[in-house]
């Protein structure tokens, strides 16, 4: 099986996720940011992750695939009750998580963004729909102590470093590739439950974090 991602998709790492915690092999391809071509003639629209199956056929949505590799061998992992606050913490900081990230990805040496142009794509894009990211990163300060602060408040909620809930369900699907994608942030502060939880699924899934980023 092949998976097409970009290396910072929080959606592409929930489908990253369940092949790491089931252990099972998957050959990752990073397409770039500007190929618009390759997604549209596998799916019909320019999105990844998108799931090259072992018969061929290809899947894109990232629950999608995380269900279809999760019941795959009849032992589903992801079994977990959910907890509704790790929803609304999740919704809470959507608010303004963007605007700390997009100027970062936008400008770390990553795989989708080898050529000018696609890092052109992206920023372009981007900066359409979510505003100036010099302007974001004039306000970095402001937003490093807000998510700092809503890190204490989800400290709280982590029952153990290898599921959020206790037990792997789909809210460590959801929560963790925001954590992840905040270790490209620097000036974090990491609550000791949150940082663990944080480091220890990098470990478990096999998705490394971009703390070497941080920026």
């Amino acid at each position: 099986m092949r998976l097409y991602v970009y290396e910072h998709c929080p959606f592409c790492v929930k489908a990253r996720m369940i092949f790491g915690l089931k252990n099972i092999p998957v050959e990752i391809k990073v397409l770039l940011n500007d190929d618009e071509k390759t997604p549209i003639s596998m799916v019909g629209k320019k999105m990844v992750p998108i799931l090259q199956k072992a018969d061929g056929g290809f899947m894109p949505e990232s629950m999608d695939i995380v269900h279809y590799i999760d019941k795959s061998d009849g032992k589903p992992l992801l079994t977990g009750p959910l907890n509704a606050s790790i929803a609304a913490w999740l919704r809470q900081v959507s608010e303004y998580t963007g605007r700390l990230l997009l100027p970062r990805f936008a400008a770390a040496p990553l795989e989708e963004f080898s050529t000018p142009e696609a890092r052109k794509y992206f920023s372009d894009k981007k900066q359409a729909a979510s505003g100036s990211f010099a302007e974001h990163l004039q306000h970095s300060e402001g937003l490093v102590k807000k998510i700092s602060q809503d890190l204490r408040a989800l400290d709280k909620l982590i029952i153990e470093p290898n599921a959020v809930n206790g037990e792997l369900s789909e809210d460590d699907i959801n929560l963790w590739p925001l954590l992840r994608s905040l270790s490209i942030v620097q000036g974090i502060d990491w609550p000791s439950r949150v940082q663990a939880y944080r480091d220890n699924m990098a470990k478990q899934t096999q998705v490394n974090l971009f703390t070497r980023l941080a920026s």
